[in-house]
């Protein structure tokens, strides 16, 4: 009871910690309130993974803390001081993005890790990082690939050493993120009044979770925060297009976290920065070398932390072998490790793969293809204006193009070749690059449509803010369907959520957690006994190694094997090699040679393997049930 109040204090500490913030750059930098949030969490992980690289995650974090409650505490009595009410001005969008982001948090608080991702890499990083106050070193035995980069990691080890370190409240973390970014997106409208972009924009948003499918927000899986942030980016750099100031010192740290996010972080980083550039091109601001030379120092600096972790895997993790990596000698030869029928297969497969309409990502390229197409026409026909949103179909078909054959390289060139040869992945990939395609265009809709209005806000009283009274009632109709769909959406994505969280009981996680349990150790000690983990190979959970990592990651052990049926000559000598059996499911042959020959029920649970004898004596095993 102690724990859960001290963590509901904490909790609420870090809430106004936050506050503090957000209050202190807009006051200071004087950004736009949508992008105050994405910029402060962006901010604070870049800070917090910075102090990570020296070795000092924990006081880093702690500083970040206080920093932001001292913020708080500023304002507070500022406000106090000169007697003044605290009132929030909260518009009709803010109130139902607010609204719609508790449910969907609501959600992500009862919800628990269940992709095979989490536990293989981004939580078990976590989990290191929470129980040992420290980034994970070379003789990390639970990490396997070390040369992930731990930009949002770094954001939940702030949120969850605070919050505490529950599934939910990581995945409440993570999805921080999210809504800030798409908090972010929304401020690309300049008319704050017209609730039709607000419709508009937000049935767009949600049409994306229809490529997020596959990686869904309930869990730590980092592919959909990718595409939006570089959508962030995009927006910042059209908003501040006339004040490159802002737009240098708004897109630091968040290009920043986005380059440590993953490996291809920087892929996605580079392109929201060419979108910046390619703005103070266009718009040309004077002084032109001054800001010219303010733009080259921003990307510079967003390129820091990247710098920072690229000499961190050369220093700390010099000679360890990392999944991807590419060598010299695997450039100048496409075929080392992959024979000639190996690289076709592969090409064919993915060819295959991403023209195959019966796929999210192949069909939401070629619809978004119609539908553009279709809006030109009608608007050059009916409307009588110039979009732009041709043009940025041809730039956003170059860089999907261009990213494609990037996986195709991934694939040919640094993939291990039994995950290449079935395109490990590739849905993930691919819908990263489609989310970030289908949100450009609409993002280049929703200000297309805003400069198709025959008036401008504030230009006339708001009740002559239209041409005709057909062309508001077409307006109102507009604004009634677009929400329609936002709804109908957001409900689905919420639903699937929501049967996911229903079905967890029947899911490997669960099972293997009902058995262990979470463990969480002082200072970070690893579980160095040896276990083996018994279940039926469902889906291919032990044979894919699914079930050793939940096994690595509840238990907090490096040393777990797996095995989904006992062969009885050869038992004795295998249980002989472990500390510990863990029966996550059980099975009657396996019950029947447990009791067998030791004894014991051979139901669910775990059993201490006492073994002896060998070097020429008969070895024996006692099993002994652990309650």
């Amino acid at each position: 009871m102690m724990s859960i109040i001290v963590h509901a204090v904490m909790a609420i500490l870090l809430l106004c910690s936050m506050i503090g913030y957000f209050k202190l750059v807009g006051k200071k930098l004087k950004l736009l309130p949508e992008f105050i949030p994405v910029f402060v969490f962006s901010s604070i992980a870049c800070v917090v993974y910075i102090g990570g690289i020296f070795n000092l995650l924990l006081p880093g974090a702690i500083l970040v803390f206080l920093v932001g409650l001292i913020s708080f505490a500023y304002f507070l009595s500022k406000t106090c001081l000169k007697k003044e009410c605290i009132h929030f001005k909260i518009t009709l969008f803010q109130g139902m993005f607010f609204v719609g982001s508790m449910f969907f948090l609501y959600l992500l608080s009862i919800s628990k890790l269940t992709h095979y991702d989490n536990f293989s890499h981004w939580a078990i990083a976590l989990k290191v990082m929470l129980s040992t106050n420290a980034f994970p070193t070379a003789a990390s035995e639970l990490i396997d690939f070390k040369n992930y980069p731990l930009g949002t990691t770094s954001f939940l080890y702030y949120i969850c050493r605070f919050a505490g370190h529950s599934q939910a409240v990581m995945l409440i973390g993570q999805g921080l993120l999210i809504f800030a970014c798409f908090y972010g997106i929304f401020g690309i409208i300049k008319e704050k009044k017209r609730f039709l972009l607000y419709g508009f924009l937000g049935a767009g948003c949600s049409v994306l979770s229809f490529f997020n499918i596959t990686i869904r927000i309930n869990n730590l899986l980092v592919d959909f925060i990718l595409p939006i942030y570089t959508l962030v980016l995009f927006v910042i750099a059209y908003r501040y297009k006339d004040c490159m100031k802002k737009a240098c010192v708004c897109t630091v740290p968040i290009a920043g976290l986005l380059m440590i996010v993953k490996n291809t972080g920087t892929i996605y980083a580079g392109i929201g920065l060419l979108f910046l550039v390619y703005q103070w091109l266009k718009n040309r601001e004077k002084p032109l070398l001054k800001t010219g030379i303010m733009l080259l120092s921003s990307i510079s600096a967003s390129f820091l932390p990247y710098v920072l972790w690229s000499l961190h895997m050369a220093v700390s993790f010099q000679g360890v072998k990392n999944k991807f990596d590419v060598s010299t000698d695997t450039l100048n030869n496409a075929s080392a490790g992959k024979s000639g029928e190996d690289i076709n297969k592969i090409v064919t497969l993915f060819v295959k793969s991403a023209l195959d309409i019966n796929t999210r990502p192949a069909l939401g390229v070629l619809a978004f293809h119609v539908a553009v197409i279709l809006t030109m026409i009608f608007t050059i026909t009916v409307l009588k204006k110039k979009w732009n949103l041709w043009k940025a179909l041809i730039a956003l078909d170059v860089v999907l193009i261009s990213y494609y054959l990037g996986i195709l390289a991934l694939y040919i060139f640094s993939m291990p070749l039994d995950e290449a040869i079935r395109l490990a992945g590739f849905d993930r990939y691919a819908s990263s690059i489609v989310v970030l395609f289908a949100g450009g265009l609409i993002l280049c809709a929703t200000v297309d449509i805003e400069n198709t209005f025959y008036y401008r806000m504030n230009e006339v009283p708001d009740y002559r803010a239209f041409k005709t009274v057909e062309s508001k009632d077409r307006y109102q109709k507009g604004v009634i369907g677009v929400i329609g769909v936002s709804m109908a959406l957001l409900m689905s994505e919420y639903n699937g959520m929501y049967t996911i969280q229903k079905g967890y009981e029947t899911t490997l996680p669960y099972e293997v957690k009902a058995v262990t349990g979470d463990r969480w150790y002082k200072k970070g000690d690893v579980d160095q006994s040896k276990y083996l983990f018994y279940a039926s190979d469902r889906d291919s959970q032990v044979t894919n190694y699914y079930m050793q990592y939940l096994g690595k990651y509840m238990l907090y052990a490096p040393h777990v094997d797996g095995i989904c049926a006992f062969y009885e000559d050869n038992m004795t000598n295998l249980l002989s090699g472990y500390d510990y059996l863990v029966m996550v499911e059980s099975d009657a042959p396996a019950k029947y040679l447990l009791k067998k020959h030791y004894g014991v029920t051979g139901g669910e649970g775990i059993y201490k393997i006492i073994a002896s004898g060998g070097e020429g004596a008969e070895k024996k095993v006692e099993l002994v049930p652990q309650t």
